[in-house]
């Protein structure tokens, strides 16, 4: 059971409550600057979520050869997605180089929700599988574009050929691009919860 402070905060933590894939949810609302605050969503632990969310998107998918997330929040999404799709492999850029990676090609990521530089690391054994290769980018949220941005210069570097950017949610600007599909726009919001227009 949570402590009574723990409780308390919990109960006062001002939230946006918003139907994705057919489910209701509720986002807390998380500061990221002075005004500037974001409808945290996170697909970890929630199956119902992850599973309702991977089909919608698989019915407006291009045709693709692979599908290709940055660590570490879109993994669950990109499992159910080929999972569903019957896809025996896709790919995962990772924020580190690994000791099993046969060598790396290496994008560099701002993010909103992260306040450092980081960056992404291909394997080169999954870039030599996307050389030539139709590749669709998938994420959880897209807000800013930059980790998608490092995305598509990892498959370039590969000589995959991006064929499409899909996600659960787009973010702020992000909900204005042509060149991405999505489910729903999650706002922001100022300080006292309500949406930024």
């Amino acid at each position: 059971a949570l402590s009574s402070a723990a409780s308390d905060v919990y109960k006062r933590q001002m939230v946006y409550r918003m139907k994705i894939a057919g489910l209701e949810r509720d986002l807390p609302i998380c500061k990221v600057a002075e005004d500037l605050y974001i409808g945290a969503f996170v697909i970890f632990g929630d199956q119902e979520l992850t599973v309702a969310a991977a089909g919608e998107l698989l019915k407006i998918a291009p045709a693709y050869d692979y599908l290709i997330t940055a660590e570490a929040k879109g993994i669950p999404l990109i499992h159910e997605m080929a999972r569903q799709h019957g896809d025996r492999k896709y790919i995962l850029a990772r924020k580190g180089p690994k000791l099993y990676m046969t060598g790396v090609f290496e994008s560099t990521v701002h993010s909103i929700t992260t306040a450092k530089e980081q960056h992404l690391y291909l394997d080169t054994a999954d870039a030599a599988l996307m050389d030539g290769k139709r590749i669709l980018i998938v994420d959880d949220v897209i807000s800013t574009g930059e980790s998608l941005s490092a995305l598509e210069n990892l498959v370039e570097k590969a000589g995959g050929t991006i064929v499409g950017r899909m996600a659960i949610l787009a973010e702020g600007d992000a909900q204005d691009r042509g060149d991405i599909l999505y489910l729903e726009k999650l706002p922001l919001f100022h300080a006292d919860g309500t949406v930024r227009e």
